[in-house]
């Protein structure tokens, strides 16, 4: 997240700097101030009731800590939202191989640059991957999906347009067993028609791991576009009751002041934020780190 700091305001500079005004301009705490930062959260896009979480444990610390200085609240408000985001250990990536991780979100949210991004990520890290292009409704999907693995050195396994996505990801599997891949990263249809469709797809694939590959650990990952906002977080709870997410990749945090979906989506489905996607570049995919993001949208005081 360093590169955050150094050159990708966005979200994070934004609504620091709109926390940080609504402190300067206040001598004392009282409603006035409380109300300034709870409409700085909601239009941030963090959601009501999360929003509500907040302002509910900002007023429980002031009272109980007997905080008097606006100065003080900063701190505060970084150790509630570290609260609601820190999933611990499930932040992180499983590291154990072999790895099938299947990738999901809607057309247009940034998976299959994402997808990129992440093979990228895991092979400078020293593991072996592989993609497989089941997103076989979409024109053009495996081919971007494979342009993307050649540009990176990765293989990748794909079938027609229109083809089954199982017998992709049964292809995957078996070349990535007799290659002795340990990581296949599985694209999958971006579509949400409805939620039987999607569980019985996901279903699918999941029962030619269980068969052909029953020794691998998995992750479920959720792509999401921070940019959408709201309908991100209308995409997080659909998906999340479609399928069991194991995580979340948000991206264009970069350019967006909609980034509290982030915490939203942490708080709000006890989802763990895996990665954020902070640029265009295929190396612009950062591990998420609560402390540190808690720390960036209220100014950066992490270790104060």
């Amino acid at each position: 997240m360093s590169e955050i700091t150094t050159k990708k305001k966005g979200f994070f500079g934004r609504m620091a700097e709109r926390i940080n005004d609504a402190l300067f301009m206040h001598q004392e705490i009282n409603e006035e101030m409380m109300d300034e930062i709870e409409e700085i959260l909601i239009t941030s896009d963090i959601g009501m009731e999360t929003t509500m979480n907040i302002m509910e444990e900002l007023r429980e610390y002031i009272k109980v800590n007997m905080i008097t200085l606006p100065k003080n609240v900063k701190k505060a408000i970084v150790e509630i939202i570290i609260r609601l985001i820190d999933k611990g250990e499930r932040n992180r990536l499983s590291d154990k191989t072999p790895l099938v991780i299947l990738m999901i979100g809607i057309n247009g949210g940034g998976k299959t640059t994402t997808i990129a991004k992440l093979g990228n990520r895991l092979k400078k890290e020293g593991r072996t991957v592989m993609f497989a292009a089941a997103d076989t409704f979409r024109a053009a999907a495996s081919g971007q999906l494979k342009i993307w693995g050649d540009r990176i050195g990765v293989n990748t396994v794909m079938h027609q347009e229109g083809a089954d996505p199982s017998a992709v990801l049964f292809d995957a599997v078996q070349s990535a067993k007799a290659r002795n891949i340990d990581v296949l990263i599985c694209d999958t249809a971006g579509r949400l028609q409805t939620k039987k469709n999607l569980m019985d797809e996901l279903a699918k694939m999941n029962r030619v791991i269980d068969r052909e590959y029953p020794e691998a650990a998995r992750e479920t990952l959720l792509v999401l576009d921070a940019t959408n906002g709201k309908n991100a977080v209308s995409q997080a709870e659909q998906f999340n009751e479609a399928a069991e997410l194991s995580g979340v990749i948000i991206t264009k945090l970069d350019g967006t002041a909609k980034g509290g979906i982030a915490i939203t989506i942490a708080d709000e489905f006890d989802l763990p934020i895996k990665f954020i996607g902070t640029g265009e570049g295929v190396e612009d995919l950062e591990e998420f780190n609560a402390a540190e993001f808690a720390a960036e949208v209220t100014g950066g005081i992490a270790d104060e």
